[in-house]
């Protein structure tokens, strides 16, 4: 089935009327792909995440990169001579990500743009027919979230969620062995996140756009504002148009592993918050250097905090998840876990991590592209959720700690206040994705 030209102006990832537009189809050939052809890859973003993205997809013999898009000319032509350096391969270069769209022979996209892009471009990608790898948060609104699960549902589109840890054995045996009853009875669970570059230091003048920069292009649908270094490459995510702290970027990945061990597959009955600039008062970071939050649920509670500038932490650990059951207590990071028992209850056990996580979670994705199979490790919809627990977090301490009931069904807060914070304003000429 082709998408017309009015169709994905529909999907919200057209300019204004008179603007060119790519002309998008369905237009990759994924759906023939067998074990034995080659896959073409295209990364949009090519700073960090997805750079890093990338750089486990080439491996892989049966995968090209056949085309490169960031809206820094610099970063891009970075990103061009590493492919060619470190891989031995060339791409063409793009800054604008529907140009690559267009491209009939792409069949997967790798999205490693800020948070406030992932929507559109997913659900742009997904209208085009492709296979889409797409780091978390999925979305920087609640309402974004849904607007991309639907579009995979719609475009039945092979999505993974960069949330590696789901493809880490030492993570998959932590919830076995949480599943299969040894702590006893959990009553809560702890998570944490407390890291330097959250917090920034006093805020610097605006400046010029540096050279290369389309700066338009990178706001996208954000508000218009002048350019300023501390809102850009590296810390972008502090400030509210673009991401949500700590919360949005290590929150997902481990309230991720919480959800998981307990299989919880909803939202909480309840989220309270509390938060503020409290460590750095002066910094430039509009999130919250110090954030706790309460997620509340028929059977057990599930916290989270976070220190910006700040790196000490339960367990010797500055990040990690904590399951304490009446048997005893399990404490996991990227490196291990460890059960501490409850007197003599249970043994004591631990587990190493592999460091294989993100290497099997691409795998795992490329598998998954070649069976059409829409079950990957991280689908969209996990993706989603753990997105969602995220913004729900964030919004009931930007209200002041209110307690906040959502419904998932309905797509409201019981509180009319919250509800502005479900679904950015985009700025025109962009258009909020109605699927």
């Amino acid at each position: 089935m082709s998408i017309s030209r009015r169709s994905f102006l529909k999907t919200g990832s057209a300019l204004a009327v008179g603007a060119m537009l790519p002309n998008i189809g369905h237009s990759s050939t994924l759906s023939n792909i067998s074990a034995n052809d080659m896959i073409n890859v295209a990364l949009i973003g090519c700073k960090n995440m997805g750079w890093a993205n990338l750089s486990d997809f080439m491996p892989h013999k049966e995968v090209r990169c056949v085309a490169l898009c960031d809206v820094d000319k610099n970063i891009l032509a970075n990103a061009a001579s590493k492919l060619e350096a470190d891989f031995g391969q060339k791409a063409e270069l793009y800054n604008d990500y529907r140009k690559v769209l267009e491209r009939k022979d792409v069949d997967i996209v790798i999205i490693g743009t800020p948070d406030h892009w992932h929507c559109l471009q997913f659900v742009d990608a997904c209208a085009a027919g492709k296979a889409v790898y797409v780091e978390k948060p999925i979305a920087n609104s609640i309402a974004e979230c849904d607007a991309m699960v639907k579009a995979a549902k719609k475009y039945n589109t092979v999505a993974q969620v960069g949330q590696q840890q789901r493809s880490s054995k030492h993570w998959q045996q932590m919830v076995e062995y949480i599943r299969a009853g040894r702590l006893g009875k959990i009553g809560q669970v702890n998570v944490w996140g407390n890291f330097n570059y959250a917090a920034m230091p006093a805020p610097v003048a605006d400046s010029p756009v540096p050279d290369g920069v389309d700066f338009d292009m990178w706001l996208g649908p954000s508000p218009q504002l002048p350019f300023n270094q501390q809102r850009f490459h590296g810390s972008w995510r502090m400030f509210w148009n673009y991401g949500g702290g700590l919360m949005t970027d290590w929150g997902v990945h481990l309230l991720d592993m919480g959800l998981w061990g307990m299989d919880v597959k909803t939202v909480p009955n309840y989220t309270i918050a509390s938060g503020g600039k409290f460590y750095f008062p002066e910094g430039a970071h509009e999130t919250f250097d110090s954030l706790q939050v309460t997620y509340g649920f028929d059977d057990f509670i599930m916290t989270w905090s976070n220190s910006a500038g700040v790196e000490s932490g339960p367990y010797g650990k500055n990040y990690g998840v904590l399951f304490k059951g009446t048997n005893g207590t399990l404490v996991a990071n990227r490196d291990d876990w460890e059960v501490y028992p409850e007197g003599d209850k249970i043994g004591k056990t631990s587990m190493k991590a592999d460091y294989r996580d993100h290497k099997d979670h691409v795998s795992n994705f490329l598998e998954c592209v070649k069976t059409r199979n829409t079950q990957t490790a991280c689908t969209i919809e996990n993706g989603s959720l753990c997105a969602k627990y995220a913004q729900l977090g964030n919004i009931s301490a930007r209200m002041d700690g209110a307690r906040l009931v959502y419904d998932d069904n309905a797509k409201t807060f019981n509180n009319a206040e919250a509800d502005k914070y479900l679904r950015p304003a985009y700025r025109s000429p962009w258009i909020f994705p109605e699927i």
